[in-house]
């Protein structure tokens, strides 16, 4: 399919540089139904783009949509007038690779082979290393993945859960979370790496973390505990869910989707989309009200679970992603663990900055590349 036809090479990117007055960045997020670009000068934002996915690319296998993407990105990079001589690196967000410490690292082969592999999981994200790796190998860039969601700084209590067979796993929003962390921190004016927070990512899936001197040393994982959110079911009465498992009213595969993608908010409210669910809230709709103040409850009792892992010792709750753009819902949430510390509400995610300030502490020499 185009230029992205070529297969996967085995030869790494051997050089990094500056172009004019500064680093020239691509970076890429690949999700279920899209993709998002920007192009960056440093941390200086040119342009940035929304990829929609077509309904015949995304019927087909994950691994299968890697060239029907990448001729988006092209097709997009023409629009800006760029090419990729005009870049000095690539940096794409990390998928479900093995657990690993955070930071930025370099993307080769054994981590390619581990995401089309699906050692933890296929999903959308799991894409952006081999998109990068196409796009930057040909041209001798280097390309690097930043604070992929399998980064696992468990604590040894925190990996039990009560089965031998089941142990918890560290799989969390840790782009995001980690970039309001040192945001919290700057805006707190102390060091990272003496701070302690709880952070709290409210997205489709809600990610709660208790976060000292940076690292993130317990979380929900949020395709199978803590608070539902707008599309999981999040921790669920276990043996009931066994007896439902067993009902025989869903298939393996669709159990999962009722679970991951078809629960919380959209179960009961039959919508994934947040914002329009506040605005029945706005419009004094009882339905959505209670559904509504049931998560940000659900995540006040996260929040203040993952307090007890600090020991009580909190510089300030941090909330971050998509639901936090309302003053309604973190406001249900503040009112509720307001007695633990103060809480600094952070609009959005800025993933695609995250990702680029990740790749620059690397190009610049403030942190050298880990390797895969």
């Amino acid at each position: 399919m185009g230029k992205a036809a070529h297969a996967l090479s085995p030869a790494a990117p051997d050089t990094t540089r500056a172009v004019g007055a500064g680093f020239m960045l691509l970076a890429l997020n690949p999700g279920s139904t899209s993709t998002k670009i920007g192009l960056f000068r440093d941390d200086a934002r040119l342009h940035e783009e929304n990829l929609k996915v077509p309904d015949d690319l995304r019927a087909l296998d994950l691994w299968e949509q890697l060239a029907g993407r990448l001729d988006l990105v092209y097709a997009a990079l023409a629009r800006w007038r760029t090419s990729v001589a005009d870049l000095s690196a690539v940096v794409a967000r990390g998928g479900l690779l093995r657990p690993l410490a955070s930071g930025t690292y370099g993307i080769n082969q054994r981590m390619l082979d581990d995401l089309k592999a699906g050692l933890q999981g296929q999903h959308a994200s799991n894409l952006g290393a081999a998109m990068a790796w196409e796009l930057a190998t040909p041209a001798h860039l280097p390309c690097f993945v930043v604070d992929p969601v399998s980064v696992d700084e468990f604590e040894p209590p925190a990996r039990l859960s009560g089965l031998p067979e089941l142990p918890r796993r560290s799989l969390l929003h840790a782009l995001n979370m980690k970039a309001a962390a040192r945001r919290a921190a700057a805006d707190l004016g102390i060091p990272l790496e003496r701070s302690c927070f709880v952070l709290c990512h409210l997205g489709g899936g809600i990610s709660v973390a208790p976060c000292r001197a940076g690292a993130l040393i317990d979380a929900n994982n949020a395709n199978e505990e803590g608070p539902f959110g707008p599309e999981r079911a999040g921790g669920l009465p276990s043996l009931s869910l066994v007896d439902l498992c067993f009902s025989g009213r869903y298939t393996r595969t669709e159990l999962r989707r009722r679970l991951v993608g078809g629960g919380g908010m959209v179960a009961y409210l039959g919508t994934a989309d947040a914002e329009a669910v506040l605005k029945r809230v706005g419009g004094g709709d009882a339905e959505a009200t209670a559904v509504m103040q049931g998560m940000a409850y659900q995540v006040a009792k996260e929040i203040g679970a993952m307090a007890t892992v600090l020991h009580g010792r909190v510089d300030a709750i941090v909330l971050s992603g998509g639901l936090a753009r309302s003053p309604v819902f973190t406001g249900w949430v503040e009112e509720r663990v307001g007695f633990l510390g103060k809480v600094l509400v952070y609009p959005g995610e800025d993933e695609m900055m995250a990702l680029v300030q990740g790749a620059l502490r690397v190009l610049k020499g403030e942190e050298i590349a880990k390797t895969y």
